[in-house]
């Protein structure tokens, strides 16, 4: 049997920044993935980095939208119905913390991550020559609807408070200075902190630089059982028995769905597959500026060089796997509300991920209850590239006993236990 340092299993955003982390500090690793890297819900999404939301779903109001579009199977937020007794536990838990209580705790435990990776991304793209499309470009939020705009800026108090730039613009403004938007818009909040970068770009450019410093990377091999004893960690993969001294969980969504096997039953009531959207193509004859979110209707809009994407919704339909073409074709609805020119003249991808939305929609990062040489790095919701350097450096320096930059305790997993 082969013993390794460190064993990290899986292979998306939050898997491969923690290797690096973990090389960094002066450990061994093997990153196991059970299919291809960025395969999950890391691949496909709009790339944004973004401090701006730190505000959580579980808001006041959204078990209110919810209800409202239980029967809109193309809505921004659906849930389709069905017998899922644990999707149900999982919601009442939600629906306890739409509160605004709740909300500002999470929104807090969010911006603080957030920011420390925002931050720190941009020390990486240059430490490690990321070359991934990477822009400070800022964000903005755009309104058609003047009522919409008015009850956005609610959190606007909030964020400024938390340390989030955030500007007013009204619409006549915003018309002159982005050409891609139609005529009609109410007026936007701008982010100028934000940032983007293509994601698929990224998780190449990290696999490439843990492969530079020495880590393994083994795609195709699923973990189908992990036992602790006094040495360390025994994993059971298709490519055999793996002993290591210490595991990192990053399996995102696919953490509930493996609970039993890795001796944690507890994460199948607290991690559910939120499952997201998004089409890429060749760029339109305008795109915008920036990124934009077009709040009405909940879709992203991003644009690299080498692409042109739409994407988002948020759908509890656990793990089905079919790309819903009425749930595509929302996002290019709503875009065309909004964008002179709203998709691009080839379709290059379309694509679903399942995010992995904690209950309280903050991460889960510590070490394992119970365990000692099991750690975690899971549950970051929609905030997978957006948290992925802050959560790694902060798991790598908890496993390293070193004191962390922030402080670990919103993020604990026995918070749930």
């Amino acid at each position: 049997m082969s013993e390794i340092d460190v064993l990290i299993v899986g292979g998306g955003v939050s898997g491969l920044t923690a290797a690096l982390a973990l090389l960094e500090s002066g450990r061994g690793v093997r990153v196991i993935e059970a299919r291809t890297l960025g395969s999950g819900a890391s691949h496909g999404n709009c790339g944004t980095i973004t401090p701006s939301h730190a505000p959580p779903l579980a808001a006041p109001g959204t078990v209110f939208k919810a209800l409202k579009w239980a029967l809109t199977p193309d809505a921004p937020l659906y849930i389709p119905p069905r017998y899922d007794p644990l999707l149900w536990r999982w919601l009442l838990g939600f629906s306890r913390r739409c509160n605004r209580r709740d909300w500002e705790a999470s929104a807090r435990g969010k911006y603080v991550l957030l920011d420390d990776s925002r931050r720190r991304l941009c020390d990486w793209i240059t430490r490690f020559g990321l070359d991934c499309e990477f822009v400070e470009s800022g964000e903005d939020y755009v309104f058609r609807d003047p009522r919409a705009f008015a009850h956005g800026q609610r959190e606007i108090p909030l964020l400024r408070e938390l340390g989030v730039s955030v500007e007013l613009v009204d619409g006549k403004r915003l018309e002159a200075e982005e050409p891609a938007l139609k005529p009609g818009v109410a007026g936007a909040l701008r982010f100028s902190g934000d940032a983007a970068l293509r994601p698929d770009r990224y998780l190449a450019e990290l696999a490439r630089a843990i492969r530079d410093r020495g880590g393994e990377i083994v795609e195709h091999c699923a973990l189908h059982g992990l036992r602790e004893d006094r040495e360390g960690v025994v994993a059971f993969t298709d490519h055999g028995q793996v002993r290591a001294r210490n595991a990192v969980l990053a399996l995102g969504a696919w953490s509930a769905k493996s609970a039993d096997a890795l001796g944690l039953p507890w994460l199948k009531r607290i991690i559910q597959p939120g499952k997201g959207y998004s089409i890429t193509y060749s760029a339109p004859a305008r795109v915008p500026k920036r990124p934009l979110v077009l709040r009405e209707r909940s879709v992203c809009v991003t644009a690299w060089g080498s692409g042109f994407r739409l994407g988002s919704t948020m759908e509890f339909s656990g793990f089905d796997d079919t790309l819903n073409a009425r749930r595509l074709g929302a996002l290019e609805r709503g875009a065309r509300e909004y964008l002179h020119d709203p998709v691009g003249p080839e379709v290059r991808e379309q694509w679903f991920g399942w995010r992995p939305m904690s209950r309280d929609d903050m991460p889960l990062i510590g070490r394992a209850p119970g365990m000692r040489r099991v750690w975690m790095n899971t549950g970051h919701g929609m905030m997978g590239v957006g948290m992925s350097c802050g959560s790694a450096q902060l798991l790598a320096d908890l496993m390293a006993g070193r004191a962390p930059a922030l402080d670990p305790a919103p993020y604990r997993p026995e918070r749930f236990v």
